[in-house]
């Protein structure tokens, strides 16, 4: 059972690459989708110094808040893959 939380946007092209990869390796995940607005997401903002979506925590390894889809990937294939 892992803790991971992903912060995502609706529609989002990136966030869906991460997703794809969370439940292809059957990873459980909690999401929180962010508003539209870059202006509005202080949440995002706090955990990864930026605005940008997606945005992956994994406090078990002490991710804090990994930002770009394709090192997202790459971490949770590596982290969790076979």
């Amino acid at each position: 059972m892992t803790n991971l939380e992903l912060y995502e946007l609706e529609g989002c092209p990136y966030c869906a690459k991460v997703t794809t990869k969370l439940d292809e390796l059957g990873l459980d995940y909690e999401s929180h989708m962010v508003p539209r607005s870059h202006s509005e997401r202080t949440e995002v903002e706090e955990i990864s110094g930026q605005t940008g979506v997606p945005v992956l925590v994994d406090p078990d390894n002490g991710v804090e808040g990994m930002p770009e889809s394709d090192d997202i990937v790459e971490y949770l294939e590596t982290e969790y893959g076979s």
